[in-house]
């Protein structure tokens, strides 16, 4: 992995996930073990959406200033995940690889070994700086980056809502309930970007159409069994509004004021 004693190149890599885009009432499969995706479409999550807006950012920041950068954007799962991959590069990343698996499913152990599958499928390449979301939006275990990180040798730092670089590596800003944490941790890093460091930007036109001619790299997944079963899903209570009908004409009056007196209107 480049160091900051090679300022001229900037390489960053971003690890995303596929996970159904979840507007609506959550339907689960017949068995009860997944979330049954037959009428949903597909998005990344939006921590994994701002970790790739953020390397974007710090791209076209260096290549401002001087320098050179690439953007490189990874997904473990399913080929149909290469559609997430062609969005982040409308976005403006230069280029998807995609660690093919069975299904998105995978517990963090399994995901981590199939980044680092995907990492050593292109040995010549080093990165600077590793994004991932904090955690996902689907089983929010936030394992797989500290995994990766703890198998390449790299500070870790999650929940983070502001990078920046310096002479001697990064500065990392994550928020606590007490105030502000600082950390500064040298090159090559991994981050963990949570939702608000920015607002991703909405894919131009020219750049639809670039993701949509780029070549993706494809890379098998590691067979790795994992640790963790799922037992059950269970759909999180609904609380539903009550409407009350107070009556009708001058003889809901007194049972109106009632209300607004419970309110402290009156």
């Amino acid at each position: 992995m480049s160091t900051t004693a090679e300022p001229e190149r900037r390489d960053v890599l971003v690890c995303i996930k596929r996970t159904p885009a979840v507007g609506a009432r959550i339907a689960l499969t017949d068995d009860g073990l997944a979330i049954d995706t037959r009428h949903l479409g597909f998005t990344m999550g939006p921590h994994e959406e701002c970790a790739v807006e953020e390397a974007v950012r710090i791209a076209e920041s260096h290549r401002a200033a001087g320098g050179t950068a690439r953007v490189t954007v990874l997904t473990v799962g399913p080929p149909d995940a290469a559609e997430q991959l062609r969005y982040a590069i409308s976005m403006g990343a230069d280029e998807g690889v995609l660690v093919e698996v069975p299904t998105e499913e995978l517990d963090p152990e399994p995901t981590a070994a199939s980044i680092l599958a995907g990492l050593r499928s292109a040995p010549d390449t080093r990165y600077d700086l590793l994004l991932f979301g904090t955690d996902s939006a689907v089983a929010g275990n936030a394992q797989a980056g500290i995994r990766v990180a703890c198998a390449l040798g790299l500070p870790m730092v999650a929940g983070v809502k502001g990078i920046r670089f310096d002479d001697s590596g990064l500065e990392l800003r994550r928020g606590t309930p007490a105030g502000i944490e600082i950390y500064r941790v040298p090159l090559p890093a991994a981050v963990g970007v949570k939702e608000g460091i920015n607002v991703p930007r909405y894919p131009a036109v020219t750049g639809r159409m670039r993701a949509r001619k780029a070549p993706l790299r494809t890379v098998p997944g590691e067979p790795a069994a994992g640790g963790l079963r799922t037992v059950a899903l269970r759909r999180p209570r609904e609380d539903r509004p009550e409407t009350v009908v107070l009556g009708s004409g001058a003889a809901a009056a007194p049972a109106v004021v009632d209300v607004l007196a419970e309110l402290g209107v009156v």
